[in-house]
């Protein structure tokens, strides 16, 4: 790390500590040349989840949209916070452990709808019937069947 008071490339660290955020190193450094102290923070770098929309737009991963999606389909049904809470929390393990840079919309979204299937089925209807945009009474029925079976 160069000194920032002389620009000499050699500083020792003398202290090292976690932050106040829990989120990053405190590090307390001395310069070999002029002997000045300074501080530096080290931070893991992490790059943002993109979300690739249905009509190819992009957009910033936000799990808030997840949870107002998984609150709508749940909404009067017999299912706590907790439930949507752990359900949320599993879409998006399973979606960071791809460890990729973009990730679909469909592909969060069926992740959604496997998750609802096996905790409330008039939930996941609910959620298939918005997110695959059913046009018809028809489509509705053969979910609806789907589900019965």
């Amino acid at each position: 790390m160069k000194c920032p008071f002389c620009g000499h490339e050699n500083t020792r660290v003398i202290d090292s500590r976690p932050a106040e955020d829990n989120n990053s190193i405190r590090r307390r450094r001395v310069c070999d040349e002029c002997s000045k102290r300074f501080t530096t923070y080290e931070k893991v770098e992490t790059i943002p989840l993109i979300v690739i929309k249905k009509d190819d737009n992009r957009e910033a991963y936000d799990r808030s949209k997840i949870e107002a999606g998984v609150l709508r389909a749940c909404h009067k049904r017999p299912i706590s916070a907790s439930q949507i809470k752990l359900l949320v929390d599993e879409v998006e393990t399973e979606i960071f452990s791809k460890e990729e840079k973009e990730i679909s919309s469909r592909v969060i979204g069926e992740l959604v709808m496997n998750k609802l299937k096996d905790l409330e089925a008039v939930a996941y209807v609910r959620f298939a019937s918005v997110y695959r945009e059913f046009k018809d009474i028809n489509t509705f029925m053969d979910e609806l069947k789907k589900v019965l079976e």
